[in-house]
């Protein structure tokens, strides 16, 4: 198998050859926004521009970047377009930008939505351009743009101005385009069409000829767009060379094709133009699909279009269609055929006669058809309304093989989609992992196209959207497993021996050769398939590593996926392994096959099950793992070996690898999705449609739900009746109760509901548009009835005050229907979710809710929350891995609930026990929940119902308040309540009183006949089962866990009514949708009745590793996000109480209206100013330092040594101001940035207890949902802004921080770009150079925004600021002296000689103690020149930090020159660990590891 070859990575322009560039020069002498003083518009730019800069490098992605970058598009071409200027090199120009900004997957419409005038002009110029004669003005290059061009269009139908536009191509009216006979045939197989063809014919007769000619223009369009395209095709020949760009050409215009027909709206009448204009014929039959190299991505993309041309669907109503109704299309296909061939065709009686399973094969179609000459064919496809008539006197032009394949292709057998899916393997071959069209590296530009499935808003059906999302979720997967196979098999570095066999020169820790491998069992099939059941084979290893690996091999456990792989190396031994050649010839990789592991073998040959059982010691290095390999797989590769006498694959493999376990578990969720494939997916009606794209996307809002609640308990949601009435401004409120000391809450409201079918009661922004009845709520105060004595009878309660917007979300997710909720940073997203779970959970006892999240962390933070309220734990049940991290003592996972029920059985049998003691009953009640029942029944009831008829209420006296004390029977078993337990007030309170007291008694015995189950039922198993199926009420899950386990949910009738997300917006689009399904439908309807979903779709997405699935495929698109872009209703939260009003400014223009809630202003904490710094935030411009901005060790892994050493200096002058080490955090954009920063915290701070550690040194992406105090932050780049474009990963980025952020970048970079000009317009309005208060400690009593009483220092750059920040330790340390016996080594000096540091004082002062003096200290040009001058030997040494890792070879000389007399950094490090003249010091030149792990390359 050919290796790829690797493709070549763009390099971005750094910002020198970004100001050097023509462009650059052009930009800021026209259109730069930066630019006060601007030339007029000059039509001669742009032509200059296009010929000299875009035609002339062929398209060259780093010139259109640059040009897209400097803002041309916003700032000249679309401000300046009208019809006068328009011009060949001016179109071209706009659909390069709009291509860049898809490419770059910025937003590429708003331009275009601000200025539309001109745009349907602009848009008709384009039109005219794709159907130019390719010899003509535009080249084939030039009009593959405008593919491209046209191919965003189609896909970004929810732009209503693009909408409007492409409306006209893809309507009815195109029908124009069919032949007349054709046309016919489907205008009578729809009797209501030929209305609305009749229709349009009128009004075009009554159109002005010019308007109706440009009608007719945009209808044929596409029709002529195709023939134009095959006249292309056909000018590719067989064998001679071909120009890449007619490849280029037709493999846009298939995948702008594929495009069209995977959209409901677009496919709905151009798929009929499609088939009959015959393309798939024709390019089946074409040179391009047989040219091995330049034709390979143009048949995959093929298969893609016809696989979605033959669709299962019905194409004018959007219904999917069953296998039943497929069948019977094919049977109406061939019998029509038959009949005209009995009626014309002497010659094919044969075939007329026979039953359609004989005649609708390939083989049997062309030996019926294939004698005939291609005017009999022409004929018969005539009949059949496909060509049109041929007149009896000609031939017809068409040659007769494509006649044949045209009638052959139509009729033959197609074999059904899911029956396809269920043959096909789910691990994938070496054959897919190394194919570039359909696995790219990570190297993708997004300049070609790719045989890969988009998700973009819409889909045809449920098993199509389950499809793409299959394939997508495969791939991904196997890019991982290709980087891991890559990352194992190199490591061991498999040569070829002298015999001719292979040898392993190296070690991996995940992968070992392969002793012994045989297949012991292939199980026969079912009955209809032909793969067997099972196929089980053994795998033999020697394990003969260290004891850690040894465990981890070991430890595999059942359904852990491993690879088998065989290599055969052609190179001799010894040879180096280059990571930048390919790969597989390198290792001479052959096969790759995965499997799944059953278990490991005992002595005895037995499978050693996972149990508590401990396992049993095997003796020796061998061990054997009995593993399930792919039947699919088998079957193919075994038909493969006996038809085409290829090698059994199954006796060739050599090495075996395994995964780390928590990305292994793609095969399991591939599973799942094929699984809901093979069943009647139901979704509930009222959300089928929005989840495929389609209807009025506010269809599942509650305000149009049929079963709208008009009454609801709010519980204890409100605090007050003042906060109920804020909260829902507009509406007149009226409360059933006069009396103020009454209006308390908790409260019922009932709403008003909307009557009358179609009317809107609300707009979608809240506005009312009813009369003043729909503006009434009514209030009722309702009093929790008393639940007993004792304290912890009390309920909890929640204490916070929510905004008016929280209240509406809180409402919207009690209702039925779909809820989604945009919470921005800091708005309190969790709190909302977790009132709407405690308020279903109480006016709904009987309701189950399911809680979804991303991460476990998420999890952890709702579960916490929960336990603060009103809920009983009992209900509470948590399944998957991350229990382990709540930080409670409870455990609420499976077996966690069934130790607490065991528990708290024994507790509540000992209350009973103790009650029983006090009524002085004998026996023994409390033996078993059963025996305490009937104790309950015949014992417990029977004294309270006397007790109740002595003491109510008779009709004729008013009641004695004494009685209810005197006769009340369980004084001795309240004894150990707060005494007294009744008031003696008035009667009303002491009857209640009492019936608290016996619903506390009540409720032991509700609790025990509850937990009757787990006396039957006796293994742990039975029990957790329960737990999950009958008492949990709230469930919660990860994503990845309910993708993991829905078949054994489904399997124990795991039931749920409704479902509440977190974190919505980071999870793949599939895995949102998965747990809509794990429980089987109800007679065949879901029983789901609420689907809250609460995130942000400003800030990150779901994580996607390889660029081109991200980019190109759109995978990273969330369901959440999806739904915003349809335009589903939001409630969107608009008060933040996170971070300062300042800090919030830099992020809140990104949402519709984001303010501070009351406490960020009042609060102290958020108006003291931030101690020793001007400014509350700064972004700091951070020059080359030695002459190095960023660098890139390996792909994707950026660093910068100069921000990375500035922010460790900050951080340490922070904390040696006081500031404690956790409270600040440090993020970084990249993966390499984090590394180099944490090596340096390591060598410079250490465990130094001055200074500390940070809270956190990590990734912006991975502090998502995170905060601290003060954030400081490094943007790394300095010659791209690279991903930080994405202005999601901005928002995330600037919402850290709740009190100071402090951003170390390039300036001149980072203000330039367009997306970010909101946050760095504020962030630029500052000065760019530190400014300091070294004299201010920590905490100040200084107003935030007042000027300081101390003196400000301004660093100018980061040399400075580590010199100052040494000086400033070395005086924390004299200082502290006095205090400290212990005896501290002072750090070095990074000084040049004859600068003095300490004044005369401090010297005498320390040679007195006994210190070491300024020449004690090794100097610069010392530590330069490898001299040490080490005093008498002290407890530690530390050494001289070097700040150049990435340039270890630099002389002292360089190191000084040029730099401000504040040379370079300094800056102290933790004491070595050791004692006495053995503690060594640190290399003072070694280099950080900063290798990064394959997975970590972004």
């Amino acid at each position: 198998m050919a290796a790829p070859a690797q493709p070549k990575k763009i390099v971005a322009p750094t910002v020198s050859q970004i100001n050097a560039e023509f462009v650059t020069q052009l930009a800021c002498k026209y259109w730069a926004p930066h630019i006060k003083k601007k030339s007029p518009f000059d039509i001669k730019v742009i032509e200059d521009i296009y010929e000299k800069e875009i035609v002339k490098s062929r398209f060259a992605i780093r010139k259109i970047m640059l040009l897209e970058f400097s803002q041309y598009l916003e700032n000249y071409l679309w401000m300046n377009y009208s019809p006068e200027v328009s011009s060949k090199a001016y179109l071209m120009s706009i659909c390069c930008m709009v291509n860049e900004k898809f490419r770059e997957n910025v937003p590429a419409w708003e331009t275009f939505k601000k200025k539309p005038d001109h745009f349907p002009f602009f848009f008709k110029c384009i039109l005219k351009a794709a159907l130019a004669e390719t010899d003509g003005a535009f080249s084939l290059h030039e009009q593959t743009v405008l593919l491209l061009f046209l191919d965003h269009c189609f896909n970004s139908l929810e732009v209503d101005l693009i909408r409007s536009q492409v409306q006209q191509l893809i309507s009815l009216p195109m029908w124009m385009g069919l032949q007349p006979a054709r046309l016919e045939l489907e205008l009578k197989k729809t009797p209501k069409l030929r209305k609305f063809w009749n229709l349009i014919k009128k009004n075009d007769e009554k159109m002005d000829p010019e308007a109706r000619e440009q009608a007719y223009q945009e209808r044929r369009f596409l029709s002529q767009l195709i023939q134009k395209f095959i006249s292309v095709l056909k000018s590719v020949p067989l064998s001679e060379p071909v120009t890449m760009d007619k490849a280029h050409y037709c493999e846009r215009f298939i995948e702008l094709m594929i495009d069209l027909e995977a959209l409901l709206p677009t496919r709905r009448w151009f798929n009929t133009i499609l088939d009959d204009s015959h393309l798939l014929v024709h390019c089946s039959l074409s040179n391009l699909v047989h040219r091995e190299e330049d034709g390979h991505l143009f048949s995959q993309l093929l298969d893609m279009l016809k696989f979605y041309t033959g669709f299962e669907i019905n194409d004018q109503t959007g219904n999917a269609l069953t296998e039943n109704e497929m069948t019977t299309i094919h049977y109406d296909r061939i019998t029509s055929l038959q009949r005209a061939a009995f009626a014309h065709f002497p010659e094919l009686y044969d075939f007329a006669l026979s039953n359609v399973a004989e005649v609708d094969t390939r083989e049997s179609l062309v030996k019926y058809f294939g004698p005939l000459s291609s005017n009999t064919l022409h004929q018969v496809a005539s009949y059949l309304c496909l060509l049109p008539t041929l007149p009896k006197t000609e031939d017809t032009t068409l040659d007769k093989e494509f006649l044949l394949e045209l009638l052959v292709s139509r009729h033959e057998r197609r074999i059904s989609q899911i029956q396809q899916l269920n043959q096909m393997p789910l691990y994938p071959t070496e054959k897919i992992i190394w194919d570039e069209n359909i696995v790219p590296t990570e190297y993708y530009s997004g300049e070609g196209c790719l045989a890969l499935p988009k998700l973009n808003l819409q889909f045809l059906t449920l098993h199509d959207y389950l499809l793409r999302n299959f394939n997508l979720f495969r791939l991904e997967s196997t890019y991982e497993i290709r980087q891991d196979i890559e990352d194992s098999v190199s490591r061991m570095k498999p040569w070829q021996s002298e015999y001719g066999g292979v040898v392993f020169g190296g070690w991996a820790r995940m992968a070992q050769p392969i002793v012994a491998f045989t297949v012991v069992e292939v199980a026969k099939p079912n009955i209809g398939e032909n793969w067997p059941t099972r196929v089980r084979a053994d795998v033999t290893i020697n394990l003969n590593v260290r004891d850690h690996i040894k465990d981890e091999w070991e430890g595999l456990r059942k359904h852990d996926v491993c690879f088998l792989i065989t290599v055969r190396p052609t190179k001799p031994y010894g040879t180096k392994f280059d990571r930048r050649r390919p790969f597989i010839e390198q290792v001479g990789l052959v096969y790759v096959r995965g499997c799944e592991i059953q278990g490991m073998l005992d002595d005895k040959g037995r499978v050693i099950e996972d149990g508590p059982e401990p396992r049993p010691n095997l003796r020796g290095e061998s061990r054997t793992f009995r593993v399930f390999l792919d039947p699919n797989q088998y079957q193919q590769d075994m038909t493969n070996t006996i038809q085409n006498g290829a090698e059994d694959v199954y006796e060739t493999f050599n090495v075996i690898m395994r995964r780390k376990p928590k990305e292994n578990n793609f095969k399991a969720v591939l599973e799942t999705i094929r699984n809901l494939m093979n069943t009647d997916c139901v979704v509930p009606a009222w959300l089928h449609d929005i989840i495929l794209g389609y209807g009025d996307p506010s269809s599942a809002h509650y305000s149009k739900m049929p079963n709208q609640i008009a009454t609801l308990d709010f519980n204890d949601t409100f605090l007050s009746i003042e906060h109920l009435k804020n909260s829902f401004p507009g509406h007149d409120v009226k409360v059933t109760v006069d009396d103020p000391a009454l209006q308390i809450p908790p409260f019922r409201i009932t709403f008003p509901v909307r009557s009358g079918k179609g009317k809107k009661r609300k707009d979608v922004d809240g506005e009312d548009e009813d009369t003043e009845e729909a503006k009434t709520l009514l209030v009722e105060p309702h009093v929790i009835p008393n639940r007993g004595p004792y304290p912890y009878n009390q309920p909890k309660r929640n204490t916070i005050q929510f905004t008016h917007t929280q209240i509406e979300a809180i409402r919207a997710g009690m209702q039925p229907g779909l809820t989604m909720v945009v919470g921005p940073p800091g708005t309190g997203k969790t709190d909302v979710a977790v009132q709407i779970i405690s308020n279903i959970y109480h006016n709904f006892p009987e309701q189950r809710t399911l809680i979804v999240t991303h991460s476990n962390q998420a999890l952890n933070q709702l579960f916490e929350k929960i336990m603060a309220l009103d809920i009983d734990e009992r209900h509470l049940l948590r399944l998957g891995h991350g229990e382990e991290e709540l930080e409670t003592e409870k455990d609420f996972s499976r077996y966690g609930r069934v130790n607490y029920v065991l528990a708290r059985r024994i507790e509540l049998l000992e209350e009973v026990k103790r009650l029983q003691k006090s009524l002085g009953v004998p026996g023994d009640a409390s033996y078993t929940c059963e025996t305490a029942g009937y104790f309950f029944l015949y014992q417990v009831m029977s004294r309270w119902e006397e007790y109740i008829s002595k003491v109510k209420n008779k009709s004729n006296s008013s009641p004695d308040v004494t009685e209810v004390s005197t006769f009340f029977p369980f004084h001795e078993y309240f004894a150990n309540a707060p005494q007294p337990i009744f008031k003696g007030r008035s009667y009303e309170e002491d009857m209640e009183i009492a019936e608290g007291c016996f619903r506390h008694i009540k409720k032991i015995f509700t609790q025990l006949e509850e937990f009757r189950a787990s006396e039957l039922l006796r293994s742990g198993l039975d029990r957790s089962k329960y737990l999950l199926v009958k008492e949990a009420k709230i469930i919660a899950m990860t994503c990845t866990h309910a993708a993991l386990k829905r078949h054994d949910l489904v399997k124990l009738g795991f039931k749920y009514d409704n479902i509440l997300m977190e974190e919505a917006a980071q999870i793949l689009e599939i895995e949102t949708f998965i747990p809509l399904l794990l429980q089987n439908p109800q007679d065949g309807f879901s029983r789901l009745k609420r689907w809250i979903m609460i995130g942000d779709h400003h800030q990150l997405p779901p994580v996607i590793k390889n660029m081109a699935f991200q980019k190109y495929s759109n995978m990273e698109q969330s369901l959440f996000t999806r739904f915003v872009r349809i335009g589903v209703p939001t409630v969107d939260l608009d008060a933040q109480g996170r971070a300062r009003a300042s800090l919030c400014n830099l992020y809140n223009w990104r949402y519709k209206k984001l303010g501070n809630l009351p406490h960020v202003q009042l609060l102290p904490e958020f108006s003291t100013a931030n101690a020793g710094l001007l400014y509350d935030f700064q972004l700091i411009n951070v020059e080359d330092f030695q002459g190095v901005g960023e660098s890139e060790p390996n792909p994707y892994f950026y660093q910068n040594l100069g921000e990375a050493e500035y922010v460790v200096a900050l951080f340490m002058y922070m904390c040696l101001l006081g500031y404690p080490a956790d409270k600040i955090s440090i993020l970084t954009t990249y993966n390499g940035q984090k590394h180099l920063i944490r090596d340096i915290i390591n060598r410079r701070c250490g465990s130094n207890p001055l200074i500390g550690r940070p809270n956190k040194v990590t990734t912006v992406d991975r502090f998502q949902g995170q905060q601290n105090d003060y954030i400081l932050l490094s943007l790394v780049r300095t010659r791209a802004v690279g991903h930080l474009r994405d202005v999601r990963r901005l928002v995330v980025a600037m919402s850290r921080a709740r009190l100071g952020l402090y951003i170390f970048a390039r300036v001149s970079l980072f203000q330039n770009c367009f997306e970010l000009t909101p946050a760095f317009s504020q962030l630029t309005a500052r000065p760019l150079h530190l400014h300091i208060i070294p004299t201010e400690p920590f905490p100040t009593t200084r107003k935030n925004g007042e000027r300081p009483s101390h003196e400000v220092q301004i660093i100018k750059n980061m040399p400075q600021m580590a010199n100052f920040v040494y000086n400033m330790y070395m005086h924390l340390i004299q200082t502290t002296h006095h205090y400290h016996q212990t005896l501290l080594q002072l750090p070095p000096a990074m000084v040049e000689e004859g600068e003095e540091v300490q004044s005369q004082e401090t010297e005498l002062e320390t040679e007195e103690e006994g210190m070491p003096t300024q020449a004690d200290i090794p100097s610069l040009t010392d530590a330069g020149s490898g001299q040490e001058t080490i005093s008498s030997p002290p407890e530690t040494i530390p050494s001289q930090p070097d700040t150049t890792p990435s340039q270890p070879d630099t002389t002292p000389d360089q190191i000084g020159a040029g730099s401000s007399p504040d040379v370079t950094c300094a800056v102290p490090k933790a004491p070595a660990i050791g004692t006495g003249p053995e503690a060594v010091p640190a290399e003072a030149n070694s280099c950080p590891d900063v290798t990064p792990a394959p997975e970590e390359t972004r």
